[in-house]
C-alpha cells in the first residue's frame, strides 16, 4: 500500500522541537495530593476552554503547568522514586482534567501508556534511565497509530539494526501530544514483525511533526502526522511493547481505562453545564406552569436520570482502577481478564453517557444555549470525537463472551 499524500501547504505546518522544561517537576506523595493538585489545575484550565477550542489555541502554558505539577509521573514505581498512585486515582485525575478540558486530559494518555509498559517490558537499566527523565518532567508524545492500514494492529512503519541505535522509516497519524511532547516513541517493527516503542528525541533529525489534525472534537490534543525518514533511535530508548502482549500483562487496561476517564470528564462537564445554564439563563417552558426553568419536572427527572448514569460509569471506572492494581501486583490470566472485563464495562457506560449528557444540555437549556458565544457545542464535539476511540460494539461482545462461555478478552491496547 501506499501512504496517504501529505500536500506541501500542510508541510509548511510542520512544527519545531519544544524544548525540556529548565526546572525539575514536582514529585507528588500521596494519592490525595495528586487529587488536590488536579483540581487546582481543572479551576484554572477550564477558564480558556472554550477559546482554546473555538480558536484551536493550542494549551501551552497548561501543559507545562501540567506536566510539571507532577501528575505526568504519577504511575511511576516508588522503587525509581515515583508516586505509583492507585490506578483509580490517576483515572480520577484524568477525569478532573477532562472535565475542564478534555483535550489535555487525552494529551496525557499516551504518555500515562508508555510510562506503564516500560514498568512491564523493560530491563532495570532502561527503567532507571526513562523513568528519570519522567520524573524530571520529559512529556513522551506518541507516534503509534497509522492512517492507511486496513486494522489498527496492521503496522507498516519498521526499523533496521545499526549497531547502537535503530533506523525508523515511516509515517503515522492520530499521534496525541507529538507537536509539544520532548520525546515521541514511536512504534515500529523489527524484522520480526514484532511491535517495539522506539523512543526518539522530538527534535531528531527525518521526525517532523505537522500540525494538520482536522477534526470537528477534540480540537487541541497537539495531534496531526508524523513523517519518519531515517530516523535514529539509539537501543537505550528502543522498548520491547510487543512483550506486554505476549502474556497476560494489565497494559491494555491501562491504555482504556485512561480513555474512560477523558469520557466521564467529558459528561460531567456537559452536565455541569447543563445545571448551570438551566439554574442561570433558561425560562420555563409556557405549559409547565412554574416560574423557574429548574422547576420544571421533566428537567428534573432529566437531570437525576444523567447524574445517576454518569456516578454508575464513575463506580465502574474506580473498580476498574482497583482491578488494574490488582493484576499489576499478580499479573495472571484471571486477574488481567477481570482488569480488562471491568474496565471494558466502564468503557461502555462512560461512553453512553458522555453521548447523552451533550445530547441532553441542550435539550434541557433550550435554543439559546446553542449560541455560538456560549461554546457549549464543543462537549457533544468532543464526546462525539473521542468515544470513536475504539467501537463499544466490540466492548459488548467482549463481556458476553466472557460471561457466556468464558473467553477472556484479547491481549492488546484495545482491550
Amino acid at each position: 500500500m501506499t501512504h496517504p499524500t501529505i500536500n506541501t501547504e500542510n508541510a509548511a505546518k510542520a512544527v519545531p522541537p519544544v524544548p525540556r522544561p529548565s526546572q525539575p517537576a514536582h514529585i507528588i506523595k500521596t494519592d490525595a495530593e495528586a487529587i488536590a493538585i488536579a483540581k487546582t489545575l481543572a479551576a484554572e484550565f477550564v477558564k480558556e476552554s472554550a477559546a482554546r477550542d473555538r480558536d484551536r489555541i493550542w494549551p501551552v502554558k497548561e501543559l507545562d503547568a501540567f506536566s510539571q505539577s507532577g501528575l505526568w509521573s504519577i504511575n511511576v514505581p516508588k522503587a525509581f522514586g515515583g508516586p505509583e498512585v492507585s490506578y483509580a486515582t490517576l483515572a480520577k485525575v484524568i477525569e478532573i482534567i477532562s472535565a475542564a478540558d478534555s483535550s489535555i486530559g487525552q494529551i496525557a494518555q499516551n504518555h500515562l501508556g508508555v510510562v506503564a509498559a516500560i514498568r512491564t517490558v523493560s530491563d532495570e537499566d532502561q527503567q532507571k534511565l526513562l523513568f528519570a527523565e519522567v520524573l524530571k518532567g520529559t512529556r513522551f508524545g506518541n507516534a503509534f497509530s497509522e492512517f492507511g492500514s486496513k486494522r489498527a494492529v496492521d503496522f507498516e512503519t519498521k526499523f533496521v539494526d545499526a549497531g547502537d541505535h535503530v533506523v525508523v522509516n515511516g509515517q503515522k497519524f492520530y499521534s496525541s501530544g507529538a507537536l509539544l511532547a520532548h520525546l515521541v516513541p514511536i512504534v515500529a517493527l523489527d524484522d520480526e514483525g514484532r511491535a517495539w516503542y522506539a523512543i526518539a528525541e522530538r527534535g531528531a533529525p527525518g521526525l517532523t511533526v505537522i500540525d494538520d489534525w482536522s477534526s470537528f472534537g477534540q480540537r487541541t490534543t497537539l495531534s496531526g502526522t508524523v513523517l519518519l525518514n531515517n530516523v535514529k533511535v539509539s537501543k537505550t530508548h528502543l522498548v520491547p511493547g510487543y512483550k506486554g502482549y505476549e502474556v497476560p500483562t494489565a497494559d491494555g487496561a491501562i491504555f482504556q481505562i485512561i480513555q474512560v476517564a477523558v469520557d466521564t470528564g467529558i459528561a460531567q462537564a456537559a452536565i455541569d453545564e447543563t445545571v448551570s445554564f438551566v439554574r442561570t439563563k433558561s425560562r420555563a417552558w409556557v405549559d409547565s406552569g412554574v416560574d423557574n426553568a429548574w422547576d420544571d419536572p421533566y428537567t428534573i427527572q432529566a437531570i437525576g436520570d444523567l447524574t445517576l448514569r454518569l456516578h454508575a460509569a464513575q463506580a465502574l471506572l474506580e473498580k476498574a482502577g482497583y482491578a488494574i492494581d490488582r493484576a499489576i501486583l499478580d499479573p495472571n490470566a484471571g486477574t488481567v481478564a477481570e482488569a480488562q472485563i471491568v474496565t471494558a464495562e466502564a468503557k461502555i457506560l462512560s461512553t453512553e453517557i458522555a453521548i447523552a449528557a451533550a445530547n441532553k444540555l441542550f435539550e434541557l437549556a433550550g435554543t439559546r444555549s446553542t449560541l455560538a458565544e456560549h461554546g457549549l457545542d464543543r462537549h457533544w464535539r468532543n464526546a462525539r470525537t473521542h468515544t470513536l476511540h475504539d467501537p463499544v460494539r466490540w466492548k459488548y461482545a467482549i463481556l458476553g463472551k466472557y460471561f457466556l462461555n468464558g473467553e477472556k478478552p484479547p491481549l492488546h491496547a484495545w482491550s
